[in-house]
């Protein structure tokens, strides 16, 4: 099959992933091979292809595909997450474009609108995969609701529960009002915004005009109406909801108030004082409102002295009827006109503007409200002392290291998790309340029934009787049993599957989920399985722009994926990405990478058509200079592949592309190809064609993982393959490095900086290269073997060796040995002169420059030594330039 002119990636492309699933080669079943597992972070179902996945799925290709080329039995399995917030969100405004309320429907009718979508969308992101290269073993696609992953979500659900991890109570949670949800403390995202601190004055109530103190620093507001204190708040719209204000016994500012009760401004509400040392003396007036139903904080002062939490909000933070006032009404829009009302009834002390962090829900980006919330939490220190040791041994390894001091400092400071979410979409809680109260967790109805009839005596109860909590579980309480579930062991533990595939081998994840996800998963890997879930994690950076601004629709900064494989082909577009993503630092993205990515595709497709297009001679002798290009380049490959596969041991990718990247560029185009090319016309031995061939295979092999649609091409084109053959899995044979390599690598380096001496006086003179030339070696030369090369690739008669030089030579240093070229007749000498005595002026200014500062005793005491050190080498250099230089001219004017 001949090979086409110009590389295209349109019809190479989809050619070759079809025929790897048609022949089922990413397909994986357990055998005697040793196992490499890899299990992809669920994209949400209802998501698109985006430049964060590109990256991450490019980097367990890589891995992937790589390992099935070291003969192991990969698995990589895809999936999809139900995503609750984002896919309710998504079909609730479906329905409202249709005119239908979610309040409307009842929850099976929800559901219904809620998987149609999902089976609507389900597969977008995942048919994306497929363009970016993907090997998954698409047989295995799961998601985190189908039914082996929702059994094993509630089993999990009801073996904690009865565990005693599961508890479920009334407390402070993250309430997104536009979700309607309570969230999880890392579902919360902090922002900076520009916001206003209210200083409002609350009037001591009967006041009898006792309690100063005389105390130097003591602060008393008074005013026509009586003495009153000043509260500093960023949230007016709260004091419905005070039922206390805080003082600190140890600030004098605020002893008077000691005992006293004053006046909630507008409200009206009589409050006590009272102390404690939480309060921060610095802040504001040091004077605190506390409103226990809206701030934990304020909440844990309402426990501590068994204060009345009064919530004046409703579930979307409009206001309650609880608060007596400005009911309806949104909480942003109460909070400007309770700042009017305030001023125009005399009860604002002065507005300030304030700096301030704002936390927002991760999915809606609203602000979040604390709210007390009767929740399901599941205990969270057991957990976190299951799993810090083995990442802090490192028998979970993380990739780049720095994250482990990260994951320590949340374990250390780990919170109870709220798993409950006031959704329809998700996995439905296994709670089951009684008629006469209480509540029994079951998995199934008929075990609850059971259940529910020994707990209240009542045999006759039936499943009707019978009321299933409403909350959803939070979307990370299944994706935490990802690694597990997918090899069914929760449900069937140590199945053949499980035991083969688990635990899995790396797991590539952005550092942004390392508690949503990371940390879970190996909280549940030892609770459920006793073993680790990974043994190593490679965190990627993230995606920025060439200006370093993080991707975002809003910004317009972040190209489609596909849109840039159209123009660039998925190959040129995973080197793109992967020139720029060192593990763990974030990736300035620019599409000139995925340009260069290109073309180094039509660089190995030219190389390719290049050695394709010889005339073999199967009679003809191998001439020297082949013979020793060819071992030359063996030990090169052997030498890259040892250093390649160090990388890929540390993860280090990106660098590992260079390296395969340069080997081919440079060494195997620019020097290996051109030592062993014929003379235009002629052939090529056949024992130097096979070599080139050789290499070819092998150098496909080492850019495979990196480009795999490119390689597969070339190398079914590099001799007649079997049908289901693929370089996929095709094994890699370079050998480790051998004994005497590197010296041969010596050897030639040696020639090359000889080569690119004469190429250089070739270029500085303006003599053709096609002008045979004559060159010296001045005293013993160091390569004599290897002159054949020098001859072909710089095209000189051969290799003089000569005490010393002749007149009207340009010369070079490689190393300590000096080279020359004899000039005679090719060059201008009046030019080259003149040429010379410029550069010598240049020099001696410069020379001059150096030594004044050199000089200059004030600068060599107080400049540090390495700065010293490096003027006095700029003046040994430019005085070994200047004593060439000036040979050079000696010898020119003769």
């Amino acid at each position: 099959m001949e090979l086409a002119k110009t590389y295209n990636p349109e019809e190479v492309e989809g050619k070759w992933y079809q025929y790897w699933t048609d022949n089922h080669l990413f397909s994986s079943k357990p055998d005697g091979r040793k196992p490499y597992t890899v299990v992809i972070p669920p994209p949400n179902v209802t998501g698109v292809l985006h430049m964060g996945h590109m990256l991450n799925e490019t980097i367990q290709d890589i891995l992937v595909r790589h390992a099935r080329m070291e003969g192991k039995n990969a698995c990589w399995v895809p999936g999809t997450d139900h995503a609750s917030i984002a896919t309710e969100a998504k079909v609730v405004n479906r329905l409202a474009e249709q005119g239908i309320k979610k309040t409307d429907l009842t929850r099976e009718e929800f559901l219904k609108h809620a998987w149609d979508w999902t089976e609507e969308h389900g597969g977008i992101i995942l048919k994306q995969l497929r363009r970016v290269g993907a090997s998954c073993d698409w047989d295995r696609t799961a998601f985190t609701m189908d039914e082996e992953r929702s059994k094993s979500v509630i089993h999990v659900f009801v073996d904690l529960y009865r565990k005693g991890l599961i508890y479920r109570g009334v407390r402070m949670v993250n309430w997104d009002p536009k979700a309607k949800t309570a969230l999880s403390d890392e579902e919360v995202v902090y922002k900076e915004e520009h916001t206003k601190l209210y200083y409002m004055k609350y009037y001591v109530s009967e006041d009898d005009g006792t309690g100063a103190t005389g105390e130097e620093g003591e602060i008393i507001h008074q005013d026509a109406k009586g003495r009153y204190a000043v509260v500093a708040t960023t949230r007016p719209e709260t004091i419905m909801g005070d039922v206390a204000m805080c003082i600190n016994p140890n600030d004098p500012k605020n002893h008077w108030l000691r005992g006293k009760k004053v006046i909630v401004p507008l409200v009206g509400r009589v409050i006590p004082v009272i102390e404690d040392e939480y309060v921060d003396i610095e802040f504001g007036t040091g004077c605190l409102k506390v409103t226990p139903a809206h701030d934990v904080n304020d909440y844990m002062l309402g426990e501590k002295y068994n204060l009345q939490a009064i919530d004046i909000f409703n579930d979307d933070a409009t206001i309650s009827e609880a608060a007596g006032m400005y009911v309806g009404q949104e909480r942003f829009a109460v909070r400007k006109q309770i700042a009017i009302d305030l001023q125009e009834a005399g009860l604002m002390e002065k507005i300030e503007d304030y700096d301030n962090k704002i936390g927002c829900s991760e999915r809606t980006g609203v602000p979040i409200e604390p709210k007390l919330s009767m929740q399901w939490f599941l205990k969270m220190q057991h957990f976190a002392d299951l799993a810090l040791p083995p990442v802090m041994n490192d028998e979970i390894k993380f990739y780049p290291t720095k994250y482990k001091n990260t994951y320590r400092h949340w374990l250390e400071n780990i919170k109870d998790w709220c798993i409950s979410r006031q959704l329809w979409w998700g996995h439905r809680i296994p709670a089951y309340y009684l008629p006469e109260g209480g509540y029994v967790v079951a998995e199934t109805i008929d075990e609850a029934v059971k259940l529910a009839q020994e707990k209240s005596g009542n045999a006759n109860l039936t499943a009707a009787d019978l009321r299933q909590d409403e909350d959803a579980l939070d979307t990370w309480f299944s994706s935490w049993l990802w690694p597990i579930s997918l090899f069914d062991g929760i449900m069937n533990p140590y199945n053949e599957e499980f035991n083969y595939y688990y635990p899995t081998s790396d797991l590539v994840t952005g550092p942004d989920i390392i508690f949503f996800w990371v940390a879970r998963m190996i909280m549940a890997g030892y609770e459920f399985t006793g073993k680790m879930p990974f043994k190593n994690v490679y965190f990627t950076g993230i995606v920025r722009d060439k200006l370093g601004r993080k991707m975002s629709k809003s910004l317009g900064n972040s190209p489609d994926p596909l849109d840039l494989i159209d123009r660039f082909g998925a190959d040129g577009v995973r080197m793109g990405m992967m020139l720029a993503a060192p593990a763990g630092n974030d990736i300035l993205f620019d599409e000139a990478l995925c340009e260069q990515g290109r073309n180094f595709c039509n660089k190995i497709w030219n190389a390719f058509r290049l050695v394709q297009g010889w005339q073999v001679d199967d009679n003809a002798a191998q001439p020297e200079t082949a013979r020793l290009a060819v071992e030359w380049f063996d030990a090169k490959l052997r030498q890259s592949a040892a250093e390649i596969a160090d990388l890929y041991s540390k993860y280090r990718l990106s660098e590992a592309l260079m390296e395969v990247y340069h080997l081919f560029w440079d060494e195997f185009s620019s020097w290996f190809l051109e030592m062993v090319k014929p003379a235009y016309g002629s052939p090529i031995d056949k024992a130097t064609y096979q070599s080139v061939l050789g290499a070819f295979d092998h150098l496909l092999h080492l850019l495979h993982p990196f480009m795999p649609f490119i390689t597969e091409e070339l190398w079914q084109h590099l001799t007649e393959r079997k049908a289901g053959e693929s370089i996929m899995v095709s094994p890699q044979t370079i050998a480790a490095p051998a004994e005497g390599d590197d010296a041969i690598l010596a050897n030639v380096e040696i020639v090359k900086n000889v080569v690119a001496g004469v190429r250089a006086i070739r270029n500085t003179k303006n003599i053709s290269p096609r002008e045979t030339l004559d060159l010296q070696v001045i005293g013993t030369d160091p390569v004599p073997a290897y002159d054949c090369i020098i001859v072909k690739m710089a095209n000189v008669s051969g290799v003089t060796a000569t005490e010393n030089k002749g007149e009207g030579v340009s010369s070079f240093m490689v190393g300590t040995t000096e080279y020359a070229v004899p000039l005679g007749g090719l060059i201008d000498v009046e030019a080259e002169l003149a040429k010379a005595e410029a550069e010598l002026k240049h020099l001696e200014g410069f020379l001059n420059g150096v030594k004044k500062k050199l000089q200059n005793e004030r600068f060599v005491n107080n400049a540090p030594a390495a700065v010293v050190e490096l003027e006095r080498k700029k003046q040994s250099d430019a005085e070994s330039k200047i004593a060439t230089l000036k040979e050079t001219i000696a010898s020119l004017k003769k």
